[in-house]
């Protein structure tokens, strides 16, 4: 018996002895009058345990059947152990038609060893809940997560995976794999999204170095702009940088979901390569994503703004690596260890000591720019390496590396003199003599 019941038990007893009436132990109980009625008669009749349920202890009539429990456990061991209950419950029903509630599974799990409940911790950290925007397209979150996407299939390692996320609507508006999270990955993710969705109001990221500068300087020179925000800024695009993970959590909580679910369904579908994982994610999984997570804006505007013919034009060159450079008096410039030769033919007027822009594009491509026209170049061969050693030569040792000169020889004319001391003291100073000897 519960402790509920033992109390109701109490009070029927004192109703039998009649120390209270039926009006004054329902209002104890909380219970009718005529439901009173009948647990006084259940009690005479059976004592204690008229009180208890008949039903207890007995199999439900709508209990799962033990062949089917069986199949369950089977499948649940065989290819999700490592799921969690609404998710295990969502393939069983996908893949092998057996629909059952997500608690019966999870209850299934738990019994099985394949599920432990997690407790909640509450956080010490107070923070203020911040409502969606509005509309589609009126904030983008994104960033990237580093994480054992294939699970080292075929030797992959760890890959990154860049998102971005609409906040309005909770959609996965694109979502690409890369090696890295560098300046020219993400910028072929942008001109992926750009090209198909449009420019979005603004973008809301965190501090990583290839978005935002980390260093003393740039806080000193608020003119000092990463590549991404240069680019950003051509493109009148927002950007907003997040003071801590918590704030972009949409787009956190994004990549807790997808390094539980997207792992296993790269698994399922025995994908180890980049290449077909982007295929995968952006013709299967990102549809079924939004299907079932997405919600409704408030708005049903779409704020995305289409790109201009000459935004569309000069993107691949807004979204490249951008570095400054002077044209030498030769008209060549030197990049990255190399030499370029600014040939006579030019589709503009170039002078010595013009600043050029050197443009790295996402395929691999070098371009030079000068007042917005691309200037025609050829690559010199590399120079001649001396063949005179250098007075100071690199010696190392087993600790550390050091420099050290060159010894003279024995008939140096450094060797033909020394210092002498002069014995002669004036006051407190001794003067050396040179001597010849």
């Amino acid at each position: 018996m519960s402790k509920k019941e033992l109390g109701r038990y109490e009070v029927i007893k004192r109703l039998i002895r009649k120390e209270i009436s039926g009006p004054k132990a329902a209002g104890l109980l909380h219970l009718s009058v005529r439901q009173v009625k009948r647990l006084k008669v259940r009690v005479k009749k059976y004592g204690a345990k008229g009180l208890v349920h008949e039903s207890r202890g007995k199999l439900g009539h709508n209990r799962l059947g033990e062949e089917e429990r069986e199949k369950i456990v089977k499948l649940l061991h065989q290819h999700y152990h490592d799921f969690g209950p609404t998710f295990a419950s969502e393939k069983l029903t996908e893949d092998h038609h057996l629909k059952h509630d997500p608690k019966t599974i999870r209850r299934i799990m738990i019994g099985e060893d394949l599920w432990q409940p997690q407790k909640k911790t509450n956080g010490s950290m107070h923070r203020q809940w911040r409502e969606r925007k509005s509309a589609y397209g009126e904030m983008v979150q994104f960033d990237g997560s580093y994480e054992h996407w294939f699970e080292d299939r075929n030797g992959s390692g760890e890959v990154c995976l860049l998102a971005a996320i609409d906040d309005a609507s909770g959609r996965i508006v694109s979502a690409a794999f890369a090696g890295h999270e560098g300046v020219l990955p993400v910028f072929d993710f942008w001109q992926g999204y750009l090209s198909q969705h449009g420019r979005p109001a603004a973008i809301y990221l965190d501090k990583f170095s290839t978005y935002h500068q980390n260093q003393v300087q740039a806080f000193e020179n608020g003119s000092t702009l990463t590549q991404f925000q240069r680019a950003m800024e051509e493109l009148q695009i927002e950007v907003i940088p997040a003071n801590s993970p918590q704030a972009k959590g949409r787009v956190e909580r994004l990549f807790g979901t997808l390094q539980d679910r997207l792992i296993k369904e790269l698994r399922l579908a025995g994908i180890s390569t980049i290449l077909s994982a982007n295929q995968f994610l952006k013709e299967i999984f990102i549809p079924k994503f939004n299907a079932k997570f997405a919600v409704i804006p408030r708005l049903t505007v779409n704020l995305h703004q289409p790109l201009s013919g000459k935004q569309r034009k000069d993107l691949p060159g807004i979204l490249s690596k951008q570095t400054d450079r002077t044209v030498q008096n030769d008209f060549t410039l030197g990049f990255k260890s190399q030499w370029y030769q600014l040939t006579r033919q030019q589709p503009v007027m170039v002078c010595k000591k013009d600043k050029v822009v050197v443009e790295e594009h996402i395929d691999g491509s070098l371009n030079v720019r000068l007042r917005g026209k691309y200037l025609n170049y050829q690559v010199l061969p590399q120079r001649p390496a001396r063949e005179i050693k250098p007075m100071w030569v690199l010696t190392t040792s087993a600790k550390k590396e050091k420099l050290f000169p060159r010894k003279p020889a024995p008939n140096h004319p450094w060797r033909q003199y020394q210092l002498a001391i002069n014995k002669t003291k004036v006051g407190h100073f001794n003067f050396p003599e040179r001597v010849t000897f």
